[in-house]
């Protein structure tokens, strides 16, 4: 949860600077919400990645415990070639 906070505090510190852009098109602190906003990508695709990695540890164990059978399918489930046309 503590990454939760972390992304959090950034789109809040970027508060005044979206304000300070919009409101009085103040050019540094447009430079400054872009550069937040590059922040809070890559802050994005760090949580992302660790969320998947976590993820997958747990599914991996999940799947040893328990493995699953895999069946192959029945000849006749094959699909049969088209037909000749005339």
């Amino acid at each position: 949860m503590n990454n939760f906070g972390k992304l959090k505090d950034l789109v809040m510190s970027l508060e005044d600077d979206f304000s300070k852009f919009y409101d009085k098109q103040n050019a540094a602190a447009g430079t400054r919400v872009r550069k937040g906003m590059q922040e809070l990508k890559t802050m994005a695709q760090e949580f992302r990645t660790e969320v998947q990695n976590t993820k997958n540890a747990g599914a991996a164990g999940a799947a040893k415990a328990a493995p699953a059978a895999k069946k192959a399918a029945p000849a006749a489930a094959k699909k049969a070639p088209a037909a000749k046309k005339k």
